[in-house]
């Protein structure tokens, strides 16, 4: 199988992964030393106007996004994962769900914010840059971005060795799947983000956690 090939299967092993954890999905992993300085990040980061919620999951931060922004348009692959996100926002709230592929999905309009909650370091390496790309097509002139994630892996997932982005997680009847972690150090992302072009400061927290803020490079 060529690396292509694999690293399409994994993505797809992902996919099922989430959409098999749904029904189990909590927010514990927020409860690790260090959770609570996201929330209170994303607050002073103040994400108003049109939102765009990449990879939003059971909605953990989509009720918060809502407190600041006009509106949200929250995407993820899993239609589990969107049916609980939306069961947790207000009836008639200004939010659109739609069920896409990151990796293939397209825009069709621009957003004054772009958000994702801990779906960065589950992007692969040699996804990276064309990643980023995405989100620089789905930002307003002068849009910002604020993400939060962790480099969070226990020794039991590494079954690949501590330098494989790719680690095996199992869901509660035992059933596991492999999934893409990348252990982000916040300082070389920040790095890598100016490499590409982007103005982003990455904050760490006490605990696994960091996140980052900031823009297109001279759109300040």
């Amino acid at each position: 199988m060529d690396t292509a090939s694999a690293q399409e299967r994994l993505l797809s092993e992902q996919r099922a992964y989430y959409s098999a954890l749904a029904p189990d999905y909590l927010d514990q992993l927020l409860d690790l030393p260090g959770g609570a300085e996201l929330s209170e990040a994303l607050d002073a980061f103040r994400p108003t106007g049109s939102v765009l919620e990449l990879a939003c999951g059971p909605g953990t931060w989509t009720p918060q996004l809502l407190r600041h922004a006009s509106d949200v348009t929250a995407v993820d692959a899993s239609p589990e994962m969107l049916a609980i996100a939306a069961s947790r926002v207000p009836d008639g709230a200004p939010v659109r769900f739609v069920e896409a592929d990151l990796f293939t999905w397209e825009p069709g309009r621009r957003y004054d914010v772009v958000f994702m909650g801990c779906w960065l370091s589950h992007v692969p390496a040699r996804r990276f840059e064309s990643f980023w790309s995405l989100v620089t097509t789905a930002l307003a002139p002068q849009g910002r971005v604020f993400f939060v994630d962790d480099h969070y892996r226990t020794p039991e997932e590494l079954v690949e060795g501590p330098a494989s982005s790719t680690i095996q997680r199992r869901i509660p009847d035992g059933t596991a799947y492999r999934i893409v972690k990348v252990p982000h150090e916040p300082a070389e992302l920040e790095r890598q983000l100016r490499e590409l072009g982007w103005d982003i400061t990455v904050t760490p927290t006490a605990g696994p956690f960091f996140w980052g803020a900031g823009n297109r490079t001279g759109e300040s």
